[in-house]
């Protein structure tokens, strides 16, 4: 996910950073549609070399599509991959490299993010459906065994069946590809599957980095990335590529009239309008252009202090990580959507000189620049919980004075005054809604929230439901109301942050400390933690994982102003391993997903006498933390005993089935490309001189692919 509102941010503060995508429209002859030929050149007029797919931001929106039904079977939701890389193909056309990166099994300091938002997904359907049970006679409603089979979104996770048929599925797509397309006909496929331990982004940047450093590397190479999440565009950055784009889906402030755009071009292609594959508007974010304006923003002419233009980059890159990433808890003070990012520039423009240079070398942190500058930050922070405290306070005043708005504590819909009786408070509302939703979340797509949907209650008043759900890179869950079962209370500030002991409060209330002393030491631990943290997510940016078992041990983090005492700090990290694929299923997944495991690993997480029983809570508390929706609450789950959770896995793993034991395997990157590429020849040469090895066989075909079958 990255950086909440950090898209638009961007496009907001650098707009000439992104170009609309002109695609290509697909004849049609007889009311059959016509394959565009993707050997012809792009007609945006720039030839792509490189394609890499982060896969799970395509995954997501084919398993629950926004604005139609979700596919029912496995097969459909394939085939809606299928549709979906195939018009991203068309888009980019890339001429040497397609790389689709799956995620693999993750560090486990991103398993914590992941573990809390399974579940929560788990407990919103949970809350759902009981919610629905009371509306409705739901008995006679469930779905069938069929279709439950896409009602837990959870199982897209390494170790899954469901990876697994999608892995093989894959393999079948690109064979079929490179027999039937011309403009698959000379690139390699490069696959890296949920079997291959890593996050898909951090995957295709290692990727890079391994062909930035062979012999003969072309610096002029085009790479384009096509994801969601915000970070994709700090990874962008990192590799320090002349051409690099990131491609999206354009959800920014013109939804509408990319909508409208989109219904029109669908219904002269003659397709469905609902059809969120073929509607959607593409953009390219040019990371050229963007490291220009950072330059031109973050540069001090006349400055006593040599300014190097990459390590300027490598700086914004670090003040990023400190506004939001996947591992670690946001500094209180620092909120996008506040102008934290500015906030920041800025005070690295005065004090670039005072701290004695770049904060950063490539991924090298500089501890004692860091603390000058983060000191410098800290001084805002009484000013900005101020002001804070003022805005809510406005809102709250805002909404009291609309009659007929819901005061019933923190719910998922908001009703409305009455259009009829009072038409100016009506618009007025939806209109200061509109603006603050957008204020503060923005609408840059899987990394932020929908705007608010207008709807009708069931007793014929309107609602503004909040369209809040983000799981994953698209994962779109609607809640429509906070149950008491939801964990969530009516919010109640005891920190209040701005007032005058507010420090002492928020370590108080957040890490239980009780006495000075207390404070004190869970202060120097949390910093400690923090700027490990940190430390870890640029060696992670940059040079990849430094540690598979580091994580963040609290679910909260300190002050900007108490990063103080870091120069004495030492930072060291132990490689480790990763987990296997269903030991990382034991960690992320919630009891309700269980039916994702193995047998006697499902017992671990459901029978009474399990030893660690304890890690699967049925309910937990969210706390709201300040924050307006539901999905921004901080789940506070016990963090996983890695040792504990191990030591009961081994006890039953040697049950495996052999089907299981295979989907629990490392796997590795698979290769693909058609016999007339030119690395055909090496590749059979290479086969042919191992045929004797004990290790190494070549593969007979079984069956040749139809290649008139398109879609899988």
């Amino acid at each position: 996910m990255g950086i909440p509102a950090f898209y638009r941010w961007l496009v907001t503060k650098y707009p000439l950073s992104v170009v609309e995508v002109l695609e290509e429209v697909p004849g049609v002859v007889n009311g059959e549609k016509i394959p565009l030929d993707t050997s012809k050149r792009n007609p945006n007029g720039v030839e792509f070399d490189n394609l890499y797919l982060d896969m799970n931001g395509i995954i997501h929106p084919c398993f629950h599509p926004e604005g139609r039904p979700p596919p029912d079977t496995y097969d459909e939701v394939f085939k809606d991959v299928f549709r979906y890389i195939d018009r991203i193909f068309s888009l980019v056309r890339p001429r040497k490299i397609l790389y689709m990166a799956i995620d693999g099994v993750a560090p486990r300091a991103k398993m914590n993010q992941q573990r809390a938002r399974r579940f929560r997904f788990s407990k919103d359907a949970a809350d759902a459906a009981a919610e629905e049970k009371l509306k409705h006679d739901y008995e006679k409603m469930l779905p069938t065994l069929e279709q439950a089979k896409t009602l837990d979104s959870n199982v897209i996770t390494p170790g899954t069946e469901f990876m697994a048929s999608l892995t093989s599925a894959l393999q079948y797509y690109i064979h079929l590809r490179l027999n039937s397309d011309p403009g698959w006909r000379g690139i390699k496929v490069i696959l890296s599957d949920a079997s291959v331990p890593g996050e898909g982004e951090h995957k295709i940047m290692s990727y890079i980095r391994l062909q930035r450093n062979l012999p003969g590397y072309d610096p002029n190479m085009r790479h384009c990335l096509y994801g969601l999440d915000a970070d994709l565009i700090m990874l962008g950055l990192a590799t320090h590529e002349i051409h690099f784009a990131v491609l999206r889906e354009d959800v920014r402030m013109d939804q509408n009239k990319s909508k409208r755009g989109a219904e029109a071009k669908s219904k002269l292609e003659g397709k469905d309008a609902n059809d969120n594959i073929s509607n959607q508007c593409f953009v390219f974010l040019n990371v050229w252009v963007l490291r220009d304006y950072l330059v031109h923003d973050m540069k001090i002419p006349g400055s006593a202090v040599k300014q190097d233009i990459e390590r300027l980059i490598d700086d914004f890159v670090f003040m990023c990580v400190f506004v939001g990433n996947d591992f670690l808890p946001h500094v209180p003070s620092l909120d996008i959507s506040e102008g934290a990012l500015d906030l920041l520039m800025d005070v690295y423009k005065k004090e670039f000189v005072n701290m004695g240079g770049h904060l950063t070398n490539s991924y090298e942190v500089n501890l004692k620049r860091v603390e000058h500058f983060l000191q410098m930050a800290g001084l805002n922070e009484n000013a900005i919980f101020r002001k804070r405290s003022q805005v809510e306070k406005e809102k709250r005043q805002f909404f009291k004075d609309i009659p007929g708005v819901n005061r019933g504590g923190l719910k998922g819909t908001h009703r409305l005054p009455e259009q009829k009786k009072n038409p100016k408070a009506f618009w007025e509302f939806l209109e200061h809604s509109s603006k603050t939703v957008s204020a503060t979340l923005g609408n840059s797509g899987a990394e932020e929230v929908p705007p608010p949907i207008i709807t009708t209650a069931s007793n014929g008043t309107l609602a503004v439901v909040d369209n809040s759900g983000v799981e994953e890179a698209r994962t779109h869950i609607t809640v429509s109301a906070a149950p008491a079962s939801s964990g969530i209370s009516a919010f109640v500030d005891n920190v209040k942050l701005g007032e005058e002991g507010w420090k002492k409060r928020y370590y108080a209330e957040k890490f239980e400390a009780d006495t000075p002393d207390e404070m004190e030491k869970f202060r120097m631990h949390a910093v400690l933690k923090c700027i490990e943290g940190i430390c870890w997510v640029m060696h992670y940016y940059y040079q990849g994982v430094c540690s598979w078992q580091w994580f963040y041990p609290y679910h909260y983090a300190p002050f900007a102003s108490d990063f103080h005492g870091l120069e004495q700090l030492e930072i060291h990290f132990t490689l480790g391993e990763p987990f296997k694929p269903l030991n990382q299923l034991m960690a992320v997944l919630p009891a309700a997903s269980s039916h994702a495991l193995p047998v006697l690993y499902r017992k671990l997480m459901t029978d009474s006498t399990s030893p660690i029983l304890d890690f699967y809570p049925e309910d937990f508390e969210l706390d709201m933390n300040g924050k307006r929706f539901a999905w921004q609450a901080v789940c506070k789950l016990p963090f996983i005993k890695e040792s504990r959770l191990l030591a009961e896995i081994a006890k039953v793993e040697h049950f495996l089935t052999e089907e299981e034991k295979r989907r629990n395997r490392v796997g590795l990157d698979g290769l693909f490309f058609h016999i007339s590429h030119p690395l055909a020849n090496s590749v059979f040469s290479f086969c042919k001189n191992t045929k004797d090895h004990p290790k190494l066989s070549m593969a007979k075909v079984k069956r040749r692919i139809n290649p008139g079958f398109r879609f899988g």
